[in-house]
């Protein structure tokens, strides 16, 4: 696995939006590049990270706006818990991958980060991330990935701490 940092030069990609943001608001991080992968699981096995270091991002839409929540990419997110946090209403569900793919098409579908320019900040992380000293996350496309203190990520998004992971 190769690892780049931002001092490194690299070529126009994906990832690079996600990369320019961070430094941007001066969030330490590392830029991990491997094989490519299709779920959380998969990016914490190639990234040699325990599954409680892994943020899945999971996107949800309530036809009018997009929610992005994070989570351990071993657990599954309780949507109605979501719901009750925010006030939303039934119409809040998983965003569709024909929703992601046209709304967001900077990115792959599956590998959108919490965080960024022109994504939804993260507005609610579950409190199991903020254990870890750094979390593995999705940098825009299936190929990379970027270790980043779960603390910056709620300093830049202003993120709300709440359990929103099925008991």
């Amino acid at each position: 696995m190769a690892s780049k940092h931002s001092s490194e030069t690299i070529t126009t990609t994906r990832h690079d939006a996600i990369v320019g943001f961070l430094e941007g608001e001066r969030v330490p991080y590392e830029l991990l590049e491997h094989e490519p992968v299709m779920s959380a699981i998969a990016e914490a096995r190639v990234a040699g990270r325990p599954l409680d270091e892994v943020a899945k991002t999971v996107v949800l839409h309530d036809g009018s706006a997009y929610v992005i929540a994070a989570i351990p990419a071993a657990d599954r997110l309780d949507v109605h818990k979501l719901r009750s946090l925010l006030g939303a209403s039934r119409r809040l569900q998983l965003a569709s991958e024909d929703q992601i793919a046209r709304d967001f098409p900077s990115f792959e579908v599956g590998a959108l980060p919490p965080f960024g320019p022109l994504v939804p900040a993260a507005e609610v992380i579950d409190p199991a991330l903020m254990q870890q000293q750094r979390i593995l996350c999705c940098a825009g496309d299936h190929r990379h990935s970027v270790l980043v203190d779960p603390r910056d990520i709620v300093r830049i998004t202003t993120a709300t701490i709440a359990d929103i992971c099925e008991d």
